[in-house]
This record gives C-alpha cells, structure tokens and sequence, in this order.
C-alpha cells in the first residue's frame, strides 16, 4: 500500500483549519480543584472556578453517595427504606381494634342502606 493515491492524507482535519487551542476560544478562567470524599473510601476531584463558591458535598461521580471535604469523616449512606403498600401505612396509624371497630361501623350503615332500599346489590 506504500505510495497508493491518499497515503500522504492527514486524516482529522480539513484544508485551512487552523490550530485550536485557547488562540480561538480565548483564555481558560482560573480554577481550583477541590476534593470529595465518600463513605465507600472514593475520592473524586471536582475543578470549580476560583470565584465560585465551593460545596460542602458532592455526590461521589463513582457510586452516587454523598461526599464530603473531610475525609477522616465522609457522610453515612442515606437509609433506603422500603418500599411499603397502601396496607402498610394503614397500619402503622390503626391498631387491630380501631380497624375491627370501622369494618363493623361500615357493615351496619351497607346492612340498614340496604334494608331502607338506598343500595341494590
């Protein structure tokens, strides 16, 4: 394939392009780098701008915990709790009798609606 047609070809760029660099997009602004520290031991480095204000925590790029300054003490892992039903939270705010005791209220007003005739099923 040596001297074929195209081998001298420099690929990537087209004809009258010029260098890019920070000529063309002017200069970069003054950074700083600070590092965050999850509960998992990842250390993740975030460049800010000199003149930003710099957060307390970060959510770690790696496993999504949150991340702090310090690392001798990174923030705990945020409890998960599970999923619970409609039922679940029922109960939690009704014990067995208060609900025992509405059930009976809700069958006697169903029975004597149905004996006046307001409810046909």
């Amino acid at each position: 394939m040596a001297g074929g047609s195209g081998a001298n070809a420099i690929r990537g760029s087209r004809v009258g392009s010029g260098p890019m660099g920070e000529a063309e997009r002017g200069e970069a602004a003054p950074r700083q780098s600070v590092t965050y520290y999850c509960s998992q031991d990842h250390r993740s480095v975030v460049a800010f701008s000199v003149e930003a204000e710099v957060p307390d925590t970060w959510d770690c790029p790696k496993c999504g915990l949150p991340a702090s300054l310090d690392a001798e003490n990174p923030p705990e892992a945020p409890r998960i709790a599970p999923y619970k039903t409609h039922l679940a939270y029922v109960k939690e705010r009704r014990s067995d009798e208060e609900a025992a005791s509405i059930l009976d209220e809700a069958i006697a007003t169903l029975r004597s609606r149905r004996k006046a005739g307001e409810i046909v099923f």
